[in-house]
């Protein structure tokens, strides 16, 4: 994101006119790319997504190993933070998606872990069918940058989350201009987006993946909207070479 450029307030696939048609081709799109995602995952990141959620999952663990702890991981896709969170976890971890087609992939390899099964079910991160002040912690794992309207979905999970609840986001940023940065914009708009449409069949989605990446808030942006939500004290960690952030924030108690 330029330095003079305002921050998104939500996603913005091409042609979308509004927040809900924005929220419709987002889903569209998960939904056609589904059966390829979690291959595309592990080869276009080298990998390094398994790192990252295992990173996220370390830095949660004081909550995790809580019995009496209720977790949500939002926009959970096929459900691997899920299944990171909950390896070795006491609390109760649930996971959460809009995509029926990610959630039926989700729930197949919930079902082949046996005792450690994590339950999925279909909502909207935007309007979640819970009751305030429910959970102790929310999750979310490059998902928050494909809601239609990104201040609502700070305030939905602020809703949901107890008094001194935990939110955490991990999220794909722009790195600092330098070698790394330049190079890793390279392979986002030029390699990654060939790679990902000919194994999946669907190259605007993976087109899509460093147009909004782009547009998406630079870490001290997103800690900013969360303290003005009413977040406590956001604080960000970058991780491969500024790539991506992992923010971590409370509810005011």
């Amino acid at each position: 994101m330029s330095e003079t450029s305002a921050p998104a307030k939500g996603t913005l696939p091409e042609g979308a006119q509004s927040e809900a048609d924005a929220s419709r081709q987002v889903c569209e799109m998960f939904t056609q790319i589904a059966p390829r995602y979690d291959l595309l995952n592990h080869l276009l990141s080298m990998q390094l997504d398994r790192v990252w959620r295992a990173r996220v999952a370390r830095r949660l663990r004081p909550i995790l190993d809580r019995p009496d702890a209720v977790v949500l991981d939002l926009c959970c896709g096929t459900g691997d933070l899920a299944f990171s969170l909950a390896r070795s976890a006491r609390a109760r971890i649930v996971g959460a998606d809009f995509s029926h087609a990610m959630l039926v992939r989700a729930r197949a390899k919930s079902a082949a872990t046996g005792s450690s099964a994590v339950p999925f079910f279909e909502a909207d991160a935007l309007s979640l069918p819970l009751a305030n002040s429910s959970l102790d912690l929310v999750t979310t794992a490059f998902g928050f940058r494909n809601l239609a309207n990104y201040e609502n979905g700070l305030r939905e999970f602020a809703r949901v989350l107890k008094p001194g609840g935990t939110l955490a986001i991990l999220e794909f940023t722009e790195p600092p201009d330098g070698l790394m940065g330049n190079l890793y914009r390279w392979y986002c708009r030029t390699l990654l987006p060939r790679i990902g449409g000919l194994i999946s069949g669907n190259a605007a989605a993976y087109e899509y993946l460093p147009h909004s990446v782009s547009r998406f808030f630079q870490p001290p942006e997103l800690a900013a909207l969360m303290t003005q939500v009413g977040y406590a004290t956001p604080k960000w960690e970058a991780l491969t070479f500024g790539s991506v952030a992992l923010h971590i924030a409370k509810t005011n108690a």
